[in-house]
């Protein structure tokens, strides 16, 4: 399962310019365009002061625009929690335990197999408030296919997702964190923003919950992206506990969408802490 491949982390010149471009050694060089939770909000908060000096601003009512978020992860200790490869027939215990901790969470979901099997999980996922995000259709490395098919693999999941809730995904993970310039344009043209992740807890490796737990703990930092899987049965027995800590330690968990907010997820773009 996952393997993240190793990138240079984006820097903000100013606070403004956020985006960076990273070289992967993989085969050849592959370029993408990448940045931090952080970077987006300090550039969404400049752009919207810069538009109400000019006299720009939008929802000049007072209303709030359709990305915005209930949580200020500028002021609160923010991380994200997203599971992937779902749904399966562990979700509905995790959306329980969820719904009891008042927590939100974003799924990536897989499509054969997950969404495509599991309609009744997807549409509860969506109608408890959690956000809906691709992982593809089969779990195909998209690095290692032609675009023309990568572009299948999203858009079945956009499809199906759409056919079950209404809503089509505004985010996508890529299988195993793998993407480049062909995959960013496709997720561009499917309207589709990258995100990759900042902890793992390697559950695909172990069913030991306490382990599990542990890892993630270690590995958490404020404006975090962890990244569990609810197919994997030594995962969900964890996040009781994993919650009820990073609560102790005063994060607010929240979705990738709210960690983003006020910035509004970039087709194309790569979010990473």
């Amino acid at each position: 399962m996952p393997k993240q491949k190793s990138a240079a982390r984006s820097t903000s010149i100013a606070g403004l310019l956020t985006a960076t471009t990273l070289v992967l050694a993989l085969s050849g060089c592959a370029t993408y365009d990448v940045t931090a939770p952080a970077d987006a909000r300090a550039d969404a908060t400049a752009s919207a002061d810069a538009d109400a000096k000019n006299g720009d601003a939008k929802n000049g009512d007072g209303t709030k625009s359709a990305h915005a978020s209930d949580v200020d992860c500028d002021k609160a200790k923010c991380v994200a929690l997203t599971f992937d490869a779902g749904p399966s027939e562990n979700t509905n215990r995790l959306l329980d335990i969820l719904k009891k901790e008042k927590v939100h969470a974003t799924f990536f979901m897989l499509g054969k197999n997950h969404v495509a099997e599991r309609p009744a999980e997807v549409r509860r996922i969506d109608a408890e408030g959690h956000e809906l995000a691709n992982h593809t259709w089969s779990h195909k490395i998209l690095t290692d296919i032609k675009p023309a098919e990568a572009k299948r693999e999203l858009s079945r999941v956009q499809d199906a997702v759409k056919k079950i809730t209404g809503k089509t995904p505004k985010l996508m993970r890529p299988p195993q964190g793998r993407t480049d310039e062909d995959v960013s344009r496709v997720s561009k043209e499917l309207g589709l923003a990258q995100v990759l992740w900042s902890v793992t807890a390697k559950d695909y490796q172990t069913n030991d919950s306490a382990l599990i737990t542990k890892r993630v703990l270690d590995q958490t930092e404020r404006d975090g992206i962890i990244l569990l899987h609810d197919i994997y049965k030594g995962t969900v027995p964890a996040v009781p506990g994993i919650i009820e800590q990073l609560k102790k330690r005063g994060y607010t968990i929240v979705t990738v969408s709210q960690l983003l907010s006020p910035a509004k997820p970039e087709p194309g773009m790569v979010y990473r802490p």
